[in-house]
């Protein structure tokens, strides 16, 4: 551990949470030495078909040892040619979707920025309307339209041309968000210009598991088309099949202008990002926007592999049947500890928000008391109040209930050692 301390940056974090040294994972476990960890952070998203996933691991070793390009820019490729064709096949077609893909760098807030950039030439207007709560990276452009203050502090210039609007979450139930929204569009003296593009999450996931209604989402939608405005899905996190469906907006029955894909499109945890444009929206000019690690050969295979992977096991049927677990499980195992807590969620992603307690602190003990027991757990959204839960999709169904388990007798424990009433 002293390696760490001494010579890499202040900027860690997650390592300060989950204080050893990991050094192997398979599946749903992580292992540090002898101890095995049940991980319900899942590389924050990036490893739905968790660790070292036997099927896409054996399509990546194949590739390798054909001495096949490793590093391609964005040369015409197999492994470009085949995910393209794959995810064409089994994903856009399929569900009548007509989008052109753009390769961007190797993590989403690389593909937000350029959805920003390319909303912005197409419509030749510079603002952009983004919603309190949201997190869409931690880039320029990307933070600009991050609602998190404290990661902006001291930062100049982020919050130029971008107008943050009310997220429909708890706090929000006596505001019609997207009518004061419209209100804003229409009011001549608001003193903001319509936007090139408003960007959205389906699930606020870092902002504290909220779910977005189908009503606002398709509201959302018609308020764009009327408006001539631009709608942008951030799908990095929830989408790959979290919510249930491979993209998170579906259940809308909704189609966005530009989509946003990161964290497990890879398949491997490998980077990678891609943006989806429909075709009518696709004025890049040759090169006008770029970057050198934008062709993950290495990704491109992992990421067939994948598509192939959850078409074998049937995975949206899993995560079906694990939802329904999680949200019985949460409901009726965690929520009747004390009046306090609230569950939300939707999917594989859901969250236990404990911020009525008024402690800052509740959150973060139960998430210790959680590794203690050898569960890696994380907090969001406001203040760090909301416990995540983000298992791998294709999680052992036992393990997730000792997953759920461990959760159930940390809250416990660290509720019994505080004044707060603990139903029995």
């Amino acid at each position: 551990m002293k390696v760490f301390e001494q010579y890499e940056s202040n900027v860690r974090s997650y390592c300060r949470n989950f204080p050893t040294v990991f050094n192997k994972a398979k599946n749903s476990i992580i292992y540090a030495g002898d101890r095995e960890y049940i991980d319900f952070l899942a590389g924050a998203g990036a490893l739905n078909y968790g660790h070292n996933n036997d099927y896409i691991k054996q399509q990546i070793i194949d590739y390798l040892n054909k001495d096949a390009i490793a590093h391609g820019l964005d040369f015409h490729t197999s492994a470009k040619e085949e995910f393209i064709s794959k995810f064409q096949s089994s994903i856009l077609n399929p569900k009548n979707l007509n989008y052109r893909l753009q390769f961007c760098g190797p993590t989403g807030t690389n593909a937000v920025e350029a959805a920003l950039k390319l909303a912005r030439k197409v419509k030749q207007k510079i603002g952009i309307f983004s919603f309190m709560g949201a997190f869409h990276g931690m880039t320029a452009g990307s933070l600009s339209i991050t609602g998190n203050k404290e990661l902006k502090a001291g930062i100049n210039g982020l919050t130029n041309d971008v107008t943050f609007m009310p997220y429909p979450d708890g706090k929000m139930a006596k505001i019609d968000t997207l009518e004061y929204l419209e209100l804003v569009l229409t009011d001549t003296h608001s003193g903001i210009e319509k936007p090139a593009a408003i960007i959205f999450e389906t699930v606020q996931a870092e902002g504290g598991i909220i779910v977005a209604p189908i009503e606002w989402m398709q509201r959302l939608r018609d308020l764009c088309d009327r408006y001539n405005i631009l709608l942008i899905c951030d799908d990095i996190q929830v989408g790959c099949g979290r919510t249930g469906s491979f993209f998170s907006f579906e259940r809308a029955k909704i189609v966005p202008d530009l989509v946003v894909l990161s964290k497990s499109i890879s398949g491997y945890g490998l980077p990678m990002s891609l943006l989806l444009i429909k075709p009518e929206l696709d004025i890049w000019k040759a090169g006008e926007h770029t970057g050198t690690f934008r062709g993950n050969q290495l990704a491109f295979v992992g990421a067939t592999a994948a598509l192939e992977y959850r078409e074998n096991i049937e995975l949206e049927k899993e995560v079906r049947l694990k939802e329904f677990f999680l949200k019985s499980f949460l409901n009726k195992k965690i929520q009747p500890i004390d009046e306090k807590i609230e569950i939300r969620g939707i999917g594989m992603i859901w969250g236990i928000d404990l911020s009525q307690f008024n402690d800052p602190n509740l959150a973060k003990n139960i998430c210790d008391r959680c590794f203690d027991l050898g569960l890696i757990i994380e907090r969001v959204g406001r203040n760090d109040t909301v416990i995540k839960i983000l298992p791998p999709l294709n999680i052992e169904m036992s393990v997730l209930q000792k997953g759920c388990s461990i959760i159930q007798q940390a809250l416990s424990d660290c509720l019994a050692k505080n004044t707060y009433r603990v139903s029995a």
